[in-house]
């Protein structure tokens, strides 16, 4: 198989995986999106636990609203 033909079935791979994620949201199917279910800050608890593992594993604050050392001892 030439180069040529290899590099135009992967570009051809790539438009498609690209493309294939794209959809049109009806009027009446945008209710769903917009369900509770859907918000991923729904869960306080849980934003807490991964904003405190987040910067505990970064060892630095900043940006996400928590303060201390980034040691996780706070």
């Amino acid at each position: 198989m030439s180069a040529t033909r290899r590099l135009a079935i992967l570009a051809v791979g790539a438009l498609g995986l690209l493309l294939g994620g794209c959809t049109t949201v009806q009027p009446w199917e945008r209710a769903v999106l917009a369900d509770y279910t859907m918000n991923p800050g729904r869960d306080p608890l849980h934003n807490t636990m991964f904003e405190h593992i987040y910067f505990s594993r970064e060892a630095s604050t900043g940006g996400r609203g928590v303060g201390g050392s980034g040691c996780g001892c706070n």
